[in-house]
């Protein structure tokens, strides 16, 4: 990482570059626009949404910042190799070089569903999603990754206290969580931090119907420290935290951002 590059330039990842998967929106897209604001060249992924992710990308460079879209189905691990061809041909047409600082796996998909209504196909695409694609990407990333990197998985609260309204979407994320730990192990020799940070209860579109119920909000707000739902920016603070040079000594961590939910 290029600290004295950051020091001088008074932003804490200037010189770097980093891909946020899933940066159309929520967690992603506040991460990616936190990044931009601290210096670095964003490359976010997008899929449901092209007009999304060119909204995000235009307004981190009306704030000054640099940033660009990608097409990426993340359902399809055969796709991911395409990903990065065209992440390389982006890089080194605005660097000069393919190299990948910061490394954000985001991207999600609806986890509503129990056992009852379960099917090999939504456990599958659930997993494919929140388990696979993080494996594969991280695979690809290995021969750009900086020595130094970073690597930040998006987990869950429910990957270590499971919903029972979500098992799928639970042990996904618990499946996250564990690969976290293996991937620091070995990366750990290159200076690469691994970690994952774990959202509580965060107003995206992902539970907006969640949150039109009264009963259901009162009951997090009561069983959360902070009182309140957080926000994207909440956990873009920790993303950009943990790709700073101030976050070189932690690793293998799955750091909960929850406000203090079910204490």
């Amino acid at each position: 990482m290029a600290q004295e590059n950051e020091i001088k330039n008074g932003k804490a990842l200037a010189n770097t570059t980093a891909l946020v998967t899933g940066g159309s929106r929520g967690i992603g897209r506040a991460a990616a626009a936190r990044l931009a604001a601290d210096g670095a060249l964003v490359a976010i992924t997008y899929n449901a949404s092209k007009e999304a992710a060119e909204e995000v990308v235009a307004g981190i460079e009306k704030a000054g910042g640099s940033a660009f879209a990608l097409y990426a189905d993340l359902v399809d691990a055969n796709a991911i190799p395409a990903l990065f061809e065209q992440l390389d041909r982006e890089l080194e047409k605005r660097t000069g070089s393919n190299t990948l600082h910061i490394l954000v796996n985001n991207a999600g998909n609806s986890g509503w569903g129990g056992l009852a209504d379960a099917t090999p196909a939504s456990w599958d695409t659930m997993f494919a999603v929140h388990a696979r694609a993080p494996f594969f990407v991280v695979q690809s990333a290995l021969s750009r990754l900086s020595h130094g990197g970073r690597i930040i998985n998006i987990s869950s609260g429910a990957g270590t206290r499971p919903m029972s309204v979500v098992p799928i979407y639970s042990a996904a994320k618990a499946a996250i969580n564990n690969l976290t730990h293996a991937l620091a192990i070995e990366l750990g020799s290159r200076g690469i931090t691994v970690n994952a940070v774990a959202p509580g209860w965060v107003k995206t579109d992902m539970n907006a119907a969640i949150r039109e119920n009264t009963d259901i909000v009162k009951a997090v707000i009561d069983d959360t420290a902070l009182g309140r739902f957080g926000e994207t920016s909440d956990i873009a603070s920790v993303v950009a935290f943990l790709a700073s040079h101030e976050g070189r000594w932690i690793t293998a961590q799955v750091i909960e951002a929850s406000g203090g939910y079910k204490l």
